[in-house]
């Protein structure tokens, strides 16, 4: 199998290995998909509700020309082996450079951690768990254990998850064997562990957060840059929080300051004024309807 080396160090975007196997997953119209499996690889395949990392191959062939193979995708496989995806094939025995997308990857890592620290202040603040997390394109998304949260108490999360961000915490990793884990989860130190066997992986925010996770992490909490928690939804098994990290963060406010503006344009407002307009306007439409009824 793969050495991981995102394990020993995130940050890492460059790194040399070579091609262990090959397969071909897919035919269309003359045109294959390859999954090629490394010897040691730092691209992180989709996994715990983080998505895979994209990049790129290169090699040099016998005739000393730079073979160029992108890569679309990367997945682990029942036996835990982790596949490339490229529409370009390399043989078994090719020495390649590996340059995984540092953007996306320290997008995926600031969501991830802040991910970890929202859940932490929650469960501190609230006593609501989380089930599920998801890091969208957009957005990423936990779902707790609760039947509401109220606008007041999503702010104080939000102001406590950015105070412990600027404090800039260190954000460690170990592996510890299962049965010790198990006694951390006895303890109550741990909140779950996975359902599998073997060594466990910790990622510990200092004096916040302990949790088995095998994503990529930022070192220090400042890395997280900020959050932004865009709103919540009912969900069958309790309520959803929407937020965003890091550059994602800045993005997104630019975007929604763009909108408000656009709107107060349009009603002849202050951006201040845009809620207030509305809903005059929605009285003035009703006022009318009622009017001509």
């Amino acid at each position: 199998m793969s050495d991981r080396l995102y394990y020993a160090d995130p940050s890492l975007a460059c790194f040399d290995a070579r091609v262990s196997d090959i397969r071909e997953v897919s035919r269309t119209e003359g045109r294959s998909l390859w999954q090629i499996a490394l010897d040691r690889s730092a691209f992180y395949p989709t996994s715990g509700g983080q998505p895979h990392d994209t990049g790129l191959l290169t090699a040099t062939s016998t005739g000393g020309a730079l073979l160029q193979a992108p890569i679309l995708a990367v997945e682990e496989d029942e036996h835990g082996e982790v596949w490339h995806t490229t529409p370009k094939p390399l043989l078994a025995g090719t020495a390649v450079r590996g340059y995984v997308d540092w953007s996306r990857r320290r997008d995926h890592m600031q969501q991830h951690s802040g991910q970890h620290l929202l859940s932490a202040v929650v469960y501190r603040q609230l006593g609501a768990a989380t089930i599920s997390f998801h890091l969208g394109e957009m957005t990423s998304t936990i779902d707790l254990s609760r039947e509401a949260i109220s606008q007041e108490e999503l702010d104080r999360v939000e102001d406590a998850v950015n105070e412990i961000i600027a404090e800039d915490r260190a954000v460690t990793m170990r592996t510890i064997p299962r049965e010790e884990a198990e006694m951390l989860l006895a303890a109550g130190t741990l909140h779950k562990l996975p359902d599998r066997e073997g060594d466990i992986r910790l990622i510990e925010i200092d004096d916040i957060d302990l949790n088995a996770c095998g994503g990529t992490h930022v070192e220090a909490t400042g890395q997280i840059g900020g959050m932004l928690i865009r709103g919540t939804e009912r969900m069958r098994q309790g309520i959803r929080v929407e937020f965003v990290c890091g550059m994602r963060a800045a993005v997104t406010a630019r975007r929604d300051l763009a909108t408000l503006t656009h709107a107060a344009t349009a009603l002849s407002v202050g951006r201040l004024d845009v809620a207030e307009a509305v809903d005059r306007l929605l009285a003035e439409t009703k006022a009318a309807h009622k009017a001509r009824q």
